[in-house]
């Protein structure tokens, strides 16, 4: 049975990325893919729309080069590969946002719908963080505790954080949308009813993590920016002895 026309066509462009991919140095892509991320994350106070539209090509690319055979499985590789799917988080967002505006205001009346897109949101913006500074720590070790930093830098550990970092993200926005969605239906509530105490509760829970992350997330700017000027340094005086 003859394969169509859009299905050839698709499968061989996916199969040219794939070949241009294992024609180039990949730990120059994924370091290059890292700088898009730092800046995208860590160094700009907010993401725009050009810095997350080239994030998503960044991450498909990244997505397409990992499934390379030439790529090794690598702590650090696992870590990269767990931020550019991340991403899908915002591709999800971006879609969902598409149907609404394509819907009018019929779909974000309820007032679920923008909650739950900017919690996808953040859930994108604190997981893609917090690898991040994972990666950073790693190098860290790498630079400087090459061996005894070893039995660390594995691809299980590297596994077993990702795992965590998701799992810990995805129950914060879970509590920023349970209170999003008390917050809609308060209105409808008695005052004297025992879902006033919930809401009370999620909302409390829900400002003190919001003010717990903002700090973290300066804090995780401050970890990164001396881990890589540590990094900077410390290569900078190896080249400079090797020039000796």
């Amino acid at each position: 049975m003859q394969k169509t026309i859009p299905g050839c066509f698709f499968q061989q462009m996916y199969s040219s990325l794939t070949g241009i991919s294992m024609e180039r140095d990949h730990m120059k892509d994924l370091r290059r893919y890292l700088v898009l991320k730092y800046i995208q994350y860590l160094v700009l106070s907010s993401s725009n729309a050009i810095s997350t539209f080239l994030g998503l090509l960044g991450s498909l690319y990244t997505m397409i080069i990992l499934r390379s055979a030439k790529v090794s499985s690598k702590s650090t590789v696992v870590l990269i590969s767990s931020l550019a799917r991340a991403d899908i988080l915002v591709s999800v967002s971006v879609v969902s946002e598409m149907v609404v505006w394509s819907f009018g205001g019929s779909v974000s009346s309820t007032a679920f719908t923008p909650a739950l897109l900017q919690n996808l949101l953040t859930a994108n913006t604190h997981i893609s963080c917090l690898l991040l500074t994972c990666v950073a720590f790693e190098a860290y070790l790498i630079t400087f505790f090459p061996t005894e930093s070893r039995h660390l830098r594995t691809v299980k550990n590297a596994r077993l954080t990702s795992r965590i970092i998701w799992i810990l993200v995805i129950a914060e926005c879970a509590l920023f949308q349970t209170d999003d969605l008390l917050k809609a239906s308060s209105t409808s509530v008695p005052t004297h009813s025992p879902c006033i105490l919930l809401l009370h509760f999620s909302s409390t829970a829900a400002a003190l993590l919001r003010s717990l992350s903002y700090f973290l997330g300066i804090l995780l700017r401050i970890v990164n920016v001396y881990i890589y000027y540590k990094i900077f340094f410390s290569m900078s005086n190896r080249s400079t002895l090797k020039a000796k």
